[in-house]
């Protein structure tokens, strides 16, 4: 039998071998318990706001853009679709490239186009800054930088790796530029004119972030709807464009979700729709009214609801896997186990496309569900897919952005390889797409904002404006010179009205001496 030393035997020394490790340990314990921790702590719900409570009239529509402005995350609708405009289906960093521009710090902020100026926030990490940038439509020149905050980062573990401090995408009425972003642990509101001047700050709401903040402010009459689903209890809220002031907000449960909403006409109503929270949702936009709620799609969802008019379609996201359609009042249509997390949907006439976050584009018939093609074109996907003149463009995360038609089958077009890497979702004015991309990796890692156009109409555009202007200075030339001619010609008529009064005065004077002469 071993025999142990007494002073093993006592309890006292078993409970200090056995504590030791623990001991040791506690440090990193309460670390991961701090990591697991963070965030998960409920704060008190915002409070909801009315109205009535407000006191704020919403007023129409004071929009000053242009058919050609893209003006949002996914165009005018935040449907992706283009209404006019025609771009080359090919290009590369030998050809169809009119000019690039360097972007400081990250960010997935899409391009907006508003006018003769484009558009897009950015971060700087090392900085701690968050900044809208302004560049010229024609030749990418810098315009103007704005910085917005300073300082106020959420820690890096509750940023998603592939995540930035500058995510949602500007809005603008075309007469000022809105944007949300988290700093601060809250979600600040900014509006600035075109020209990079703060016209007012608002902080929207608390904001506990897991990974981050993403949606994109959107417009509606004269109202900037701001969305933040999160843990510490998420909510819609908007507010007035021109002074900042919350006109509503509504509570939205304690979820994390990162769509941005949209606002569609559908069932002879407008309709604030978003998913995330398990559920797709349907607002009033004008009051913040729940108008309905169906349960589907999953917890956390990315992509913002797309519409026909006649039907909803939405698709996630995380842990759940489901696309949706619904009726004009949320009743399900058809659905699918088919999971588009971070992009959004598209729709193309009478069918419902996806190109998931895996590579791989579906199209359905939207009215029935019936899958009509698959295929899968390479690579992961963050970009949404945007349609310009029956053309679908979208780029991967490897840099590579595919063009191509949706018919009864997949009918390809081309693959156009820029930079290393784009999140971000392309935006089109007129006759010019835009996209933001990255270049190499790392800490190494930069960004660029591309204008890609057809050279050949760009230079003939260009010799076009050069003739216009020689005409111009011609017409000009030939203006001075009968300016000129009619000067003379008033100097000519001046001088015949002076030698005519002249010989009147001199006739009057020999009106009046003939008679003295007579008499004489």
């Amino acid at each position: 039998m071993r025999v142990f030393p007494k002073s093993w035997s006592t309890p006292s020394f078993f409970i200090g071998i056995a504590a030791a490790p623990l001991v040791a340990a506690i440090p990193w314990v309460l670390l991961v318990l701090q990591i697991v921790c963070l965030g998960c702590g409920r704060q008190n719900p915002v409070d909801s706001v009315s109205v009535g409570d407000s006191g704020i009239k919403i007023r129409s529509s004071e929009w000053s853009l242009t058919p050609s402005d893209w003006n949002a995350w996914r165009g005018r609708s935040q449907d992706g679709i283009a209404v006019e405009g025609d771009v080359p289906t090919t290009w590369s960093d030998a050809s169809n490239v009119l000019w690039r521009s360097k972007i400081p710090g990250r960010g997935h902020s899409s391009p907006i186009v508003v006018g003769g100026a484009v558009f897009l926030a950015t971060a700087e990490d090392d900085q701690q800054t968050q900044s809208v940038l302004c560049f010229d439509r024609e030749d990418g020149s810098r315009r103007w930088q704005t910085l917005l905050h300073q300082g106020g980062f959420p820690a890096e573990r509750v940023v998603h790796k592939k995540a930035t401090n500058a995510n949602g995408t500007i809005a603008s009425d075309g007469k000022r530029l809105y944007v949300a972003m988290l700093n601060s642990d809250a979600i600040t509101a900014t509006a600035l004119d075109l020209n990079g001047k703060i016209l007012w700050q608002r902080e929207v709401g608390k904001f506990v972030s897991k990974f981050g903040y993403a949606p994109s402010p959107i417009l509606y009459q004269s109202l900037v709807l701001v969305a933040a689903d999160n843990r510490g209890g998420g909510y819609l809220a908007a507010l007035d464009s021109e002074t900042g002031s919350i006109v509503w907000r509504v509570s939205r449960g304690d979820g994390d979700s990162y769509s941005t909403p949209t606002v569609v006409r559908v069932g002879g109503r407008d309709q604030l729709l978003i998913s995330g929270n398990d559920a797709v949702a349907s607002y009033d936009p004008a009051t913040g009214d729940l108008l309905w709620r169906t349960s589907c799609i999953a917890e956390a969802t990315c992509g913002t609801i797309v519409s026909d008019g006649e039907r909803i379609y939405a698709s996630g996201g995380y842990p759940e896997s489901e696309t949706v359609c619904l009726s004009s009042d949320g009743e399900r249509v058809w659905s699918n186990n088919s999971k588009t997390y971070e992009p959004s949907l598209l729709v193309v006439a009478d069918k419902l496309l996806t190109v998931n976050d895996n590579g791989v584009a579906i199209c359905w018939d939207s009215a029935s569900g019936k899958q009509l093609w698959k295929k899968r074109l390479g690579g992961n996907f963050s970009a949404s897919p945007v349609l310009i003149n029956g053309a679908v463009v979208v780029p991967n995360l490897s840099g590579q952005t595919f063009v191509f038609k949706v018919g009864e089958e997949y009918v390809p077009i081309a693959q156009n390889r820029l930079g290393s890497d784009c999140y971000a979702s392309p935006a089109l004015s007129g006759n010019r797409l835009f996209l933001r991309i990255g270049l190499g990796s790392g800490r190494e890692r930069t960004e660029q904002l591309v204008c890609i156009s057809d050279l050949e109409n760009g230079i003939s555009d260009l010799e076009n404006g050069i003739s216009d202007l020689e005409n111009g200075i011609s017409g000009l030339e030939n203006g001075i010179s009968d300016l000129e001619n009619g000067i003379s010609g008033l100097e000519n008529g001046i001088s015949g009205l002076a030698n005519g009064r002249n010989d009147m005065d001199s006739q009057r004077q020999e009106d009046v001496r003939a008679p003295q002469q007579t008499g004489a």
